[in-house]
């Protein structure tokens, strides 16, 4: 006779966040599954309850505040011993109510990053690594303005606090596109940010990127293999909930999901609007980025959709 099939939850999450960026964590009590573990609060969606729904009540139930406004975010399966676990994780930085315990053990706010309890459920390692991202991804445009002029907008970014950057220059010759990367890549370390570069993964890994950004094309074919790239950080540019199921099986740390709206580059092409790219990253198994025609400020309204950020190219190099 089989191992039993584990039973099939769904489960609603929530990162409750201060303005500084803190998380809550509540310690799971003597006599519940995974005792003295660290888990997000949250709870189990009941029969004819939508997931947002759920993590309303269960805040309320659990933490007695009333949540004003809760943005979708991941959406994580994990088989542990005793169930299946479809997770459905929201963010949550708007609430009223004092933060009071009535299920935990214990509570504790921590920093994404540096967090300082421990041990956490299995299912929530990768989930702490997506906190970690930064909410702006900027994609360099070299080719279009000189590589001289793109470095010199990077280190104004840069200064200004950008973390992630993706290196993505098609149009430059090979060897002025390595010299270049080489010279990217040096003023984002120096300033303690990632950046990866587009679809060249054996270039990455010679010039010590953090990580590698496949296009959909080559997401597709790497999503066929046994494992993913060597690299820290492997991401992808997704167009529909296909190739979101291919950056999921192959681990993809985050997703740009797009075009969001008309942009100058592609002025006639199709584009998503808010609601269906809200309607198509709902399922989606990594950070999502939305991209096309978008900058910094349209961050907001990208996180009401279920993205954790915003990504661009012309909106984001600014002198």
């Amino acid at each position: 006779m089989g191992a039993p099939t584990s039973k099939r939850v769904a489960v609603a999450a929530a990162v409750i966040e201060q303005p500084d960026g803190r998380y809550l964590l509540g310690r799971r009590a003597p006599g519940t599954f995974y005792a003295g573990y660290w888990e997000f609060p949250g709870g189990k969606v009941e029969a004819g309850e939508t997931p947002r729904a759920a993590i309303m009540r269960e805040l309320q139930e659990e933490l007695g505040i009333v949540v004003q406004r809760a943005d979708p975010w991941l959406r994580r399966e994990h088989i542990y011993e005793h169930a299946h676990v479809d997770l459905h994780f929201f963010r949550v930085r708007h609430w009223s109510g004092e933060v009071t315990d009535h299920v935990h053990d214990a509570l504790s706010w921590q920093q994404p990053g540096d967090e300082r309890v421990g041990p956490m459920l299995p299912a929530n390692g990768p989930v702490l690594a997506s906190l970690r991202l930064p909410t702006h991804y900027a994609i360099t445009q070299a080719a279009a303005i000189g590589t001289d002029q793109q470095l010199a907008l990077l280190a104004i970014a840069l200064e200004r606090g950008l973390r992630l950057v993706q290196l993505r220059e098609p149009g430059l010759p090979e060897r002025e596109r390595a010299a270049f990367y080489v010279a990217a890549l040096g003023l984002c370390h120096a300033a303690g940010a990632r950046a990866l570069i587009h679809a060249e993964v054996e270039l990455a890994q010679r010039l010590g990127a953090d990580g590698v950004h496949l296009p959909a094309v080559l997401l597709n074919e790497l999503a066929r293999l046994p494992a993913r790239p060597a690299l820290p950080l492997v991401a992808a540019s997704c167009h529909n909930a296909a190739e979101l199921a291919a950056a999921g099986r192959l681990g993809c740390d985050f997703v740009v999901f797009g075009p969001v709206l008309p942009t100058l580059s592609h002025p006639d092409a199709p584009v998503l609007g808010w609601d269906a790219l809200a309607a198509q990253i709902a399922v989606s198994p990594a950070p999502t980025y939305g991209l096309g025609g978008l900058s910094p400020g349209d961050l907001d309204r990208a996180r009401q959709a279920g993205c954790h950020g915003v990504a661009g190219i012309r909106g984001f190099w600014r002198d």
